[in-house]
């Protein structure tokens, strides 16, 4: 099972959980990204999400099989658009598997290629400027 998904409305954790109970799965693993304040001594106003959204996902649903198929995984990726004020919800990813381990590799497998492949652009609002990509695309 995979389900992933662009947004622009508030993401609900507790219903995207709910698609990964499998009953024979004895892991869950869930990682999800909020927008923080500050950035070491940054501070962050507002960030804006846009995608070029039939490519991002096309590639949304690439990495889901790619975990689906090398870690017997039940993935959900649920990526939000749009203006996102501190503490809001950006990105969910779900992964459940039969064992603990393999759902932690795969969740982390999804949130690093997620930010190298999929054509999500990040317009962030800062106190003294705005910044693409945000701090850490500018610090290596």
């Amino acid at each position: 099972m995979k389900y992933v998904a662009l947004q622009h409305e508030k993401i609900e954790i507790e219903p995207l959980s709910e698609k990964l109970i499998n009953k024979n799965h004895g892991g869950i693993n869930l990682f999800v990204g909020t927008i923080r304040e500050w950035t070491g001594d940054i501070q962050t106003e507002e960030i804006r999400y846009t995608s070029y959204e039939e490519m991002a996902l096309k590639e949304l649903n690439k990495l889901a099989t790619e975990v689906e198929t090398k870690w017997g995984a039940d993935v959900v990726i649920v990526h939000r658009l749009g203006l996102l004020e501190i503490t809001d919800i950006a990105v969910f990813i779900g992964v459940s598997t039969p064992h603990r381990a393999a759902c932690y590799e795969g969740s982390r497998y999804i949130i690093e290629r997620l930010k190298e492949r999929v054509p999500i652009w990040k317009e962030e609002k800062d106190v003294d400027q705005i910044r693409w990509g945000g701090i850490d695309a500018h610090n290596g």
